[in-house]
Protein backbone atom coordinates (compact mmCIF):
# COMPACT_ATOMS: atom_id res chain seq x y z
CA UNK A 1 0.00 0.00 0.00
CA UNK A 2 1.65 3.68 -0.93
CA UNK A 3 2.48 5.50 1.88
CA UNK A 4 0.45 8.13 0.31
CA UNK A 5 -2.40 7.28 1.23
CA UNK A 6 -2.44 7.24 5.23
CA UNK A 7 -4.31 4.23 5.76
CA UNK A 8 -4.24 2.40 8.71
CA UNK A 9 -1.73 -0.59 8.26
CA UNK A 10 -1.50 -1.79 11.49
CA UNK A 11 -1.49 -1.11 15.23
CA UNK A 12 -1.60 2.23 16.45
CA UNK A 13 -2.62 3.91 19.38
CA UNK A 14 -6.27 5.78 18.88
CA UNK A 15 -6.28 9.12 18.22
CA UNK A 16 -7.43 10.67 22.01
CA UNK A 17 -4.75 8.39 23.15
CA UNK A 18 -2.00 10.24 20.94
CA UNK A 19 -3.08 13.38 21.49
CA UNK A 20 -3.16 13.08 25.26
CA UNK A 21 0.58 11.54 24.58
CA UNK A 22 1.39 14.29 22.77
CA UNK A 23 0.89 17.08 25.39
CA UNK A 24 3.06 15.27 28.02
CA UNK A 25 6.42 16.11 28.56
CA UNK A 26 7.91 13.38 26.78
CA UNK A 27 5.91 13.95 23.60
CA UNK A 28 6.29 17.66 23.53
CA UNK A 29 10.32 16.68 23.34
CA UNK A 30 9.68 13.60 21.05
CA UNK A 31 6.41 14.63 19.07
CA UNK A 32 7.56 13.23 15.76
CA UNK A 33 6.85 9.66 16.08
CA UNK A 34 3.71 10.27 17.60
CA UNK A 35 2.60 12.70 14.45
CA UNK A 36 3.76 9.44 12.36
CA UNK A 37 1.53 7.33 14.47
CA UNK A 38 -1.32 9.91 14.20
CA UNK A 39 -0.73 10.36 10.32
CA UNK A 40 -1.62 6.44 9.92
CA UNK A 41 -5.04 7.82 10.98
CA UNK A 42 -5.96 10.32 8.04
CA UNK A 43 -5.33 14.12 7.62
CA UNK A 44 -7.88 14.92 9.25
CA UNK A 45 -9.12 13.31 12.66
CA UNK A 46 -12.11 13.93 14.66
CA UNK A 47 -11.92 14.31 18.21
CA UNK A 48 -15.32 14.03 19.18
CA UNK A 49 -16.39 17.03 21.32
CA UNK A 50 -12.45 17.97 22.08
CA UNK A 51 -12.29 18.54 18.38
CA UNK A 52 -10.32 18.36 15.64
CA UNK A 53 -6.86 17.39 14.86
CA UNK A 54 -5.54 18.32 11.27
CA UNK A 55 -2.47 16.94 10.29
CA UNK A 56 -2.58 17.88 6.04
CA UNK A 57 -0.67 19.87 4.52
CA UNK A 58 -3.46 20.95 2.03
CA UNK A 59 -5.93 20.74 4.84
CA UNK A 60 -3.80 22.82 6.81
CA UNK A 61 -3.94 25.70 4.04
CA UNK A 62 -7.80 25.45 3.40
CA UNK A 63 -8.69 26.01 7.21
CA UNK A 64 -5.95 28.83 7.07
CA UNK A 65 -7.55 30.38 4.08
CA UNK A 66 -11.51 29.93 5.46
CA UNK A 67 -12.77 33.00 7.36
CA UNK A 68 -14.69 30.17 9.02
CA UNK A 69 -12.26 29.38 10.94
CA UNK A 70 -11.58 31.96 13.93
CA UNK A 71 -8.91 32.68 15.82
CA UNK A 72 -9.07 32.64 19.58
CA UNK A 73 -9.43 36.00 20.74
CA UNK A 74 -11.16 37.38 23.31
CA UNK A 75 -14.85 36.44 22.04
CA UNK A 76 -13.58 32.63 21.66
CA UNK A 77 -12.10 32.58 25.51
CA UNK A 78 -15.10 34.36 26.73
CA UNK A 79 -16.70 31.41 28.51
CA UNK A 80 -13.29 29.67 29.43
CA UNK A 81 -12.41 32.38 31.49
CA UNK A 82 -9.07 32.74 30.29
CA UNK A 83 -9.57 36.48 29.62
CA UNK A 84 -9.03 37.08 33.26
CA UNK A 85 -5.62 36.25 33.00
CA UNK A 86 -3.31 39.08 32.32
CA UNK A 87 -1.11 37.10 29.59
CA UNK A 88 -4.94 36.26 27.90
CA UNK A 89 -5.64 39.94 28.22
CA UNK A 90 -3.12 41.10 26.41
CA UNK A 91 -2.87 38.56 23.96
CA UNK A 92 -6.33 38.76 23.03
CA UNK A 93 -5.00 42.44 22.09
CA UNK A 94 -3.16 41.55 19.36
CA UNK A 95 -3.72 40.84 15.76
CA UNK A 96 -2.72 37.21 15.89
CA UNK A 97 -5.63 36.81 18.01
CA UNK A 98 -7.99 39.25 16.62
CA UNK A 99 -10.84 38.39 13.70
CA UNK A 100 -11.94 40.82 11.52
CA UNK A 101 -12.32 43.49 11.46
CA UNK A 102 -10.10 44.48 14.43
CA UNK A 103 -7.43 42.08 12.22
CA UNK A 104 -7.27 44.25 9.68
CA UNK A 105 -7.15 47.14 11.26
CA UNK A 106 -4.06 46.04 13.11
CA UNK A 107 -2.75 44.85 10.68
CA UNK A 108 -2.56 47.58 8.75
CA UNK A 109 -1.32 49.64 11.54
CA UNK A 110 1.85 47.54 12.06
CA UNK A 111 2.56 46.48 8.95
CA UNK A 112 5.23 48.60 7.40
CA UNK A 113 6.97 48.17 10.38
CA UNK A 114 7.74 44.52 9.03
CA UNK A 115 7.88 45.17 5.40
CA UNK A 116 11.33 44.26 3.40
CA UNK A 117 12.93 47.54 3.26
CA UNK A 118 12.76 47.58 6.95
CA UNK A 119 13.71 44.13 7.52
CA UNK A 120 16.65 44.78 5.27
CA UNK A 121 18.30 47.63 7.13
CA UNK A 122 18.07 45.18 10.40
CA UNK A 123 20.24 43.28 8.73
CA UNK A 124 23.50 44.57 9.46
CA UNK A 125 22.65 45.12 13.23
CA UNK A 126 21.91 41.57 13.00
CA UNK A 127 25.59 40.77 11.86
CA UNK A 128 26.89 43.02 14.14
CA UNK A 129 24.90 41.45 17.18
CA UNK A 130 26.08 37.82 16.03
CA UNK A 131 29.76 38.75 15.67
CA UNK A 132 29.41 40.47 19.44
CA UNK A 133 28.59 37.32 21.16
CA UNK A 134 30.62 35.14 19.39
CA UNK A 135 33.08 37.05 20.84
CA UNK A 136 31.49 36.80 24.04
CA UNK A 137 31.21 32.58 23.52
CA UNK A 138 35.31 32.85 23.11
CA UNK A 139 36.22 34.27 26.49
CA UNK A 140 33.92 31.07 27.59
CA UNK A 141 36.01 28.84 25.95
CA UNK A 142 38.21 26.25 27.62
CA UNK A 143 35.44 25.92 30.64
CA UNK A 144 34.33 23.15 29.86
CA UNK A 145 30.30 22.77 27.59
CA UNK A 146 28.58 26.32 27.10
CA UNK A 147 24.49 26.29 27.11
CA UNK A 148 24.13 27.58 23.34
CA UNK A 149 20.84 28.93 24.55
CA UNK A 150 21.53 31.35 26.79
CA UNK A 151 25.02 32.70 25.56
CA UNK A 152 24.06 32.98 22.11
CA UNK A 153 20.73 32.23 20.37
CA UNK A 154 18.65 34.26 22.96
CA UNK A 155 21.36 37.10 23.18
CA UNK A 156 21.26 37.53 19.44
CA UNK A 157 17.61 38.68 18.75
CA UNK A 158 16.98 40.14 22.03
CA UNK A 159 19.74 42.66 21.08
CA UNK A 160 18.49 43.05 17.38
CA UNK A 161 14.71 43.27 18.39
CA UNK A 162 15.65 45.66 21.49
CA UNK A 163 17.48 48.03 19.86
CA UNK A 164 14.89 47.99 17.46
CA UNK A 165 12.10 48.84 19.61
CA UNK A 166 14.74 51.14 21.60
CA UNK A 167 14.58 49.10 24.96
CA UNK A 168 17.70 50.52 27.12
CA UNK A 169 20.69 47.77 26.46
CA UNK A 170 20.55 46.99 30.47
CA UNK A 171 16.99 46.24 30.51
CA UNK A 172 17.13 43.94 27.72
CA UNK A 173 18.51 40.60 28.71
CA UNK A 174 16.40 40.54 32.23
CA UNK A 175 13.79 40.49 30.08
CA UNK A 176 14.52 36.91 28.16
CA UNK A 177 13.00 35.11 31.26
CA UNK A 178 9.15 36.90 30.89
CA UNK A 179 9.30 36.77 27.32
CA UNK A 180 9.96 32.51 27.27
CA UNK A 181 7.06 32.61 30.01
CA UNK A 182 4.66 34.57 27.94
CA UNK A 183 4.99 31.59 25.14
CA UNK A 184 3.06 28.73 27.76
CA UNK A 185 0.07 30.91 27.54
CA UNK A 186 0.09 29.07 23.49
CA UNK A 187 0.01 25.78 25.41
CA UNK A 188 -3.40 23.70 25.81
CA UNK A 189 -4.22 24.43 29.23
CA UNK A 190 -6.13 21.74 31.29
CA UNK A 191 -5.41 23.81 34.39
CA UNK A 192 -5.99 27.72 34.28
CA UNK A 193 -2.87 27.46 37.18
CA UNK A 194 -0.61 26.74 34.25
CA UNK A 195 -1.17 30.00 33.00
CA UNK A 196 0.17 31.65 35.80
CA UNK A 197 3.92 31.78 34.78
CA UNK A 198 2.71 33.15 31.82
CA UNK A 199 0.82 35.79 33.96
CA UNK A 200 3.64 36.77 35.49
CA UNK A 201 5.48 37.21 32.22
CA UNK A 202 3.14 39.25 30.80
CA UNK A 203 2.78 41.72 33.94
CA UNK A 204 6.89 42.24 33.60
CA UNK A 205 6.76 43.26 29.61
CA UNK A 206 3.60 44.88 29.40
CA UNK A 207 5.01 46.95 32.50
CA UNK A 208 7.97 47.37 30.67
CA UNK A 209 6.69 48.55 27.23
CA UNK A 210 4.10 50.87 28.30
CA UNK A 211 6.45 52.45 30.55
CA UNK A 212 8.33 52.91 27.26
CA UNK A 213 5.74 54.62 25.48
CA UNK A 214 5.31 56.78 27.89
CA UNK A 215 8.87 57.91 27.68
CA UNK A 216 8.65 57.95 23.71
CA UNK A 217 6.01 60.31 24.32
CA UNK A 218 7.37 62.67 26.15
CA UNK A 219 11.20 62.09 24.37
CA UNK A 220 10.21 60.59 21.30
CA UNK A 221 13.59 58.77 19.57
CA UNK A 222 14.27 57.60 16.17
CA UNK A 223 13.32 53.89 17.39
CA UNK A 224 10.12 51.43 16.53
CA UNK A 225 8.04 52.38 20.01
CA UNK A 226 8.90 56.51 18.43
CA UNK A 227 7.66 55.40 15.35
CA UNK A 228 4.24 53.71 16.66
CA UNK A 229 3.52 56.38 19.36
CA UNK A 230 3.55 59.20 16.98
CA UNK A 231 1.50 56.76 14.38
CA UNK A 232 -1.02 55.76 17.20
CA UNK A 233 -1.41 59.85 18.12
CA UNK A 234 -1.63 60.94 14.98
CA UNK A 235 -4.38 58.78 13.46
CA UNK A 236 -5.92 56.74 16.64
CA UNK A 237 -5.99 53.37 15.04
CA UNK A 238 -5.17 51.39 18.33
CA UNK A 239 -6.48 52.34 22.14
CA UNK A 240 -3.33 52.40 24.13
CA UNK A 241 -3.58 49.14 25.24
CA UNK A 242 -3.71 47.58 22.43
CA UNK A 243 -0.85 49.81 21.32
CA UNK A 244 1.81 48.46 24.13
CA UNK A 245 -0.03 44.74 23.33
CA UNK A 246 0.91 45.05 20.14
CA UNK A 247 4.70 46.33 20.98
CA UNK A 248 5.03 43.62 23.37
CA UNK A 249 3.89 40.73 20.61
CA UNK A 250 6.63 41.96 18.31
CA UNK A 251 8.73 41.61 21.37
CA UNK A 252 7.55 38.08 21.94
CA UNK A 253 7.75 37.07 18.39
CA UNK A 254 11.15 39.16 17.48
CA UNK A 255 12.62 37.00 20.36
CA UNK A 256 11.50 33.68 20.46
CA UNK A 257 10.84 32.38 17.52
CA UNK A 258 14.37 33.28 16.08
CA UNK A 259 16.08 31.77 19.02
CA UNK A 260 14.21 28.66 18.41
CA UNK A 261 15.06 28.61 15.07
CA UNK A 262 18.99 29.70 15.61
CA UNK A 263 18.91 26.47 17.89
CA UNK A 264 17.24 24.05 15.36
CA UNK A 265 19.35 25.51 12.49
CA UNK A 266 22.50 24.77 14.79
CA UNK A 267 21.84 21.66 15.55
CA UNK A 268 21.26 20.49 12.27
CA UNK A 269 24.46 22.07 11.40
CA UNK A 270 26.44 20.30 13.56
CA UNK A 271 24.96 16.87 12.34
CA UNK A 272 26.16 18.02 8.85
CA UNK A 273 29.40 19.20 9.29
CA UNK A 274 30.23 20.07 5.17
CA UNK A 275 26.43 21.96 4.77
CA UNK A 276 27.08 23.45 8.47
CA UNK A 277 30.47 25.11 6.74
CA UNK A 278 29.17 25.77 3.65
CA UNK A 279 26.44 27.91 5.26
CA UNK A 280 29.53 30.40 6.20
CA UNK A 281 30.04 31.53 2.22
CA UNK A 282 27.37 31.02 0.11
CA UNK A 283 23.89 32.95 1.00
CA UNK A 284 21.63 31.28 -1.10
CA UNK A 285 23.11 27.83 0.50
CA UNK A 286 22.67 29.12 4.16
CA UNK A 287 18.68 30.18 3.00
CA UNK A 288 17.95 27.18 1.71
CA UNK A 289 19.21 25.20 4.67
CA UNK A 290 17.62 27.24 7.00
CA UNK A 291 14.05 26.93 4.65
CA UNK A 292 14.66 23.21 5.63
CA UNK A 293 14.97 23.45 8.97
CA UNK A 294 11.47 25.40 9.10
CA UNK A 295 10.46 22.58 7.40
CA UNK A 296 11.89 19.25 9.26
CA UNK A 297 11.89 20.85 12.57
CA UNK A 298 10.32 24.54 12.94
CA UNK A 299 9.92 26.41 16.01
CA UNK A 300 6.16 26.67 16.41
CA UNK A 301 4.19 23.49 15.73
CA UNK A 302 0.37 24.25 16.64
CA UNK A 303 -2.00 27.05 16.07
CA UNK A 304 -5.54 26.75 17.32
CA UNK A 305 -8.68 27.75 15.20
CA UNK A 306 -12.34 27.85 16.63
CA UNK A 307 -15.19 27.03 14.35
CA UNK A 308 -17.40 30.00 13.54
CA UNK A 309 -20.54 27.42 12.29
CA UNK A 310 -20.59 23.82 11.38
CA UNK A 311 -17.92 23.47 8.96
CA UNK A 312 -17.86 20.53 6.33
CA UNK A 313 -14.00 20.09 6.27
CA UNK A 314 -12.64 17.45 4.09
CA UNK A 315 -15.34 15.26 4.26
CA UNK A 316 -15.59 15.50 7.94
CA UNK A 317 -18.17 17.99 10.36
CA UNK A 318 -16.70 20.70 12.44
CA UNK A 319 -19.20 21.31 14.76
CA UNK A 320 -19.76 24.96 15.36
CA UNK A 321 -17.60 26.19 18.74
CA UNK A 322 -15.17 23.49 18.55
CA UNK A 323 -11.74 24.03 18.15
CA UNK A 324 -9.26 22.55 15.57
CA UNK A 325 -5.53 21.80 16.15
CA UNK A 326 -3.98 22.28 13.04
CA UNK A 327 -0.41 20.39 13.65
CA UNK A 328 1.93 23.01 11.39
CA UNK A 329 5.16 20.27 11.89
CA UNK A 330 3.44 17.22 11.29
CA UNK A 331 1.85 18.87 7.60
CA UNK A 332 5.85 20.05 7.25
CA UNK A 333 6.14 16.09 6.79
CA UNK A 334 3.04 15.26 4.69
CA UNK A 335 4.23 12.44 2.12
CA UNK A 336 1.97 13.75 -0.06
CA UNK A 337 3.70 17.92 -0.63
CA UNK A 338 6.93 16.03 -0.08
CA UNK A 339 9.31 13.11 -0.91
CA UNK A 340 10.57 11.42 1.82
CA UNK A 341 9.90 14.02 4.17
CA UNK A 342 11.69 12.66 7.49
CA UNK A 343 14.84 13.61 5.28
CA UNK A 344 16.30 16.70 5.61
CA UNK A 345 16.82 17.29 1.99
CA UNK A 346 18.79 20.44 0.63
CA UNK A 347 17.75 19.56 -2.65
CA UNK A 348 14.22 20.33 -2.38
CA UNK A 349 12.14 22.14 -5.16
CA UNK A 350 8.90 24.52 -4.51
CA UNK A 351 9.98 24.02 -0.68
CA UNK A 352 7.24 25.58 0.87
CA UNK A 353 6.69 24.81 4.85
CA UNK A 354 3.67 25.63 6.96
CA UNK A 355 5.54 27.16 9.91
CA UNK A 356 4.94 30.67 9.87
CA UNK A 357 0.95 30.01 8.78
CA UNK A 358 -0.61 30.97 5.56
CA UNK A 359 -3.13 33.59 4.32
CA UNK A 360 -4.42 36.43 6.16
CA UNK A 361 -2.72 35.75 9.58
CA UNK A 362 0.14 34.75 7.86
CA UNK A 363 2.97 36.17 10.42
CA UNK A 364 4.30 39.09 9.61
CA UNK A 365 7.43 38.48 11.66
CA UNK A 366 8.34 35.80 9.08
CA UNK A 367 10.94 37.74 6.89
CA UNK A 368 12.47 39.58 10.13
CA UNK A 369 12.82 35.92 12.20
CA UNK A 370 14.50 33.98 9.14
CA UNK A 371 16.33 37.14 8.91
CA UNK A 372 18.14 37.24 12.19
CA UNK A 373 18.86 33.47 11.67
CA UNK A 374 20.53 33.55 8.15
CA UNK A 375 22.78 36.62 9.59
CA UNK A 376 23.58 34.99 13.03
CA UNK A 377 23.78 31.42 12.09
CA UNK A 378 27.11 31.84 9.74
CA UNK A 379 28.84 33.98 11.98
CA UNK A 380 28.43 31.36 14.49
CA UNK A 381 29.87 28.51 12.30
CA UNK A 382 32.64 30.60 10.80
CA UNK A 383 33.90 31.57 14.26
CA UNK A 384 33.91 28.17 15.68
CA UNK A 385 34.25 25.48 12.66
CA UNK A 386 35.17 22.81 15.16
CA UNK A 387 32.52 22.92 17.48
CA UNK A 388 30.27 20.03 18.32
CA UNK A 389 27.06 18.99 20.49
CA UNK A 390 28.39 18.08 24.18
CA UNK A 391 24.80 16.53 24.57
CA UNK A 392 22.00 15.84 23.49
CA UNK A 393 20.12 18.97 23.82
CA UNK A 394 17.08 19.71 26.17
CA UNK A 395 13.58 20.60 25.45
CA UNK A 396 11.50 23.31 26.90
CA UNK A 397 8.36 21.81 28.71
CA UNK A 398 6.33 23.12 25.05
CA UNK A 399 5.14 21.73 21.81
CA UNK A 400 3.44 24.77 20.22
CA UNK A 401 6.38 26.73 20.49
CA UNK A 402 8.94 24.10 20.76
CA UNK A 403 12.41 24.74 21.25
CA UNK A 404 15.86 24.23 23.79
CA UNK A 405 16.04 24.91 26.85
CA UNK A 406 19.82 24.04 27.04
CA UNK A 407 22.25 23.12 24.72
CA UNK A 408 25.14 22.26 25.15
CA UNK A 409 28.30 22.39 23.04
CA UNK A 410 32.29 22.40 22.57
CA UNK A 411 33.26 25.09 21.09
CA UNK A 412 36.56 23.41 19.87
CA UNK A 413 38.38 26.58 19.11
Amino acid sequence: MPATDHQLTGPVMGPAEALSELFTPAGKHHPYPLYDALWELGPVIPLGPAGTLVLGYDEICTALRDSRFLVTDAAVHEATGMNDHSSWQCLTKIMMFSNSPDHERMRRFAGWAYAPRQVAERRRSAVEAAERWTSHLATLDGGGPVDLVEAFATRVPITVTGELLGIPEADRMPLRTAITATTTAFEPVFDRDELLPADAGMDVLVDCLADLVRERRRRPGDDLISAMVRDRDAGGALSEEELVASLVMFLIAGVQSPSDLIGNTVRLALNRPAEGRRMTTDHDHAAAFITETLRIDPPNHVLTRAAATDIDFHGHRVAAGTRALLVLAAANRDPRQFTDPATFDLARRDNRPLSFGLGPHYCLGAAFARMQVEAAVPVLLRRFPRMTLAAPPTYRDQLVTRGFARMEVDLGS
